[in-house]
């Protein structure tokens, strides 16, 4: 059988556990996986739709996507995205063979929650508005949830707001928002390592049900750590990473893993 030639594509992906999910499904189902990973970083003259037509040209299967190229991947896609995907506006996998658009950020937020989670979201304050924010907000609104949410660019929360029936806010009422919500959200960069920060300030946080953080590398991030010590839930952003991968596997190699046998397989990846 062929091998499953794919790559990721993101700024700062050393840490990134991807490759290592493909390759335990792959094995599982008798492949070789070729992966590849493109770190933007510092290459302020990277050309997405070039360096992606190129990968086209040279064979691939597929290409991951993450930061901050989610909304670039979905605009290469264009039409060909996937019916789910397709007003989401980001994209964190493109597939050449035919040319397809996928975001299993979105459908991995929503298994992952099914599969930890035990309440309703309720009332959601949501730091970011950048491409992860457009898998995981309109994952909320499908789960009932309202949604407020601000970014440091407020215009990208404007239109994030426009786009999925949120309410943007100026950052600085974000802490007025947390205080009133049931959960908190973080789709920022922020703590992941080796940034120790956070998007909440730690007295912001206590009169909320639960978290989220989209961050994975660390998992236990400064933001759970703090929502853990007042108590609530928390939803990590590995939990998101190991139902992201196996819907990203599927896609690329046309075979479904089994959950009983992978998600455990995949706990052995989980980052300190």
């Amino acid at each position: 059988m062929n091998p499953l030639r794919c790559g990721l594509i993101g700024a700062n992906i050393g840490r990134s556990r991807l490759a290592a999910a493909l390759a335990i499904m792959a094995e599982a189902h008798g492949r070789r996986l070729d992966f590849t990973p493109i770190d933007t970083a510092g290459d302020a003259a990277f050309d997405f739709p070039a360096a992606v037509d190129a990968l086209r040209r040279e064979g691939w299967d597929g290409v991951a996507v993450t930061h901050p190229w989610k909304t670039h991947a979905a605009a290469f896609a264009g039409a060909a995205m996937a019916p789910d995907a397709a007003e989401l506006g980001a994209a964190n996998l493109v597939l050449f063979r035919p040319l397809a658009g996928h975001n299993t950020d979105h459908s991995g937020f929503l298994a992952a929650w099914g599969a930890v989670m035990a309440c309703a979201p309720g009332r959601v304050a949501m730091a970011g508005a950048g491409g992860v924010a457009r898998a995981v907000a309109p994952a909320l609104r499908r789960l009932g949830a309202e949604v407020i949410v601000w970014d440091r660019d407020a215009n990208r929360a404007k239109a994030l707001a426009a786009a999925f029936g949120l309410r943007a806010v100026d950052a600085g009422d974000a802490e007025a928002e947390a205080s009133r919500a049931d959960g908190l959200v973080n789709c920022t960069p922020r703590g992941m390592a080796p940034d120790a920060g956070s998007a909440f300030d730690a007295d912001w946080i206590g009169p909320q049900a639960w978290a989220f953080d989209a961050v994975y590398t660390p998992t236990d991030t400064p933001f759970l750590q703090a929502c853990t010590r007042r108590g609530l839930a928390c939803l990590t952003g590995f939990d998101l990473f190991r139902f992201m991968a196996m819907d990203s596997f599927a896609a690329l190699a046309g075979q479904r893993p089994d959950p009983g046998t992978t998600l455990p397989a995949l706990d052995t990846l989980r980052p300190g």
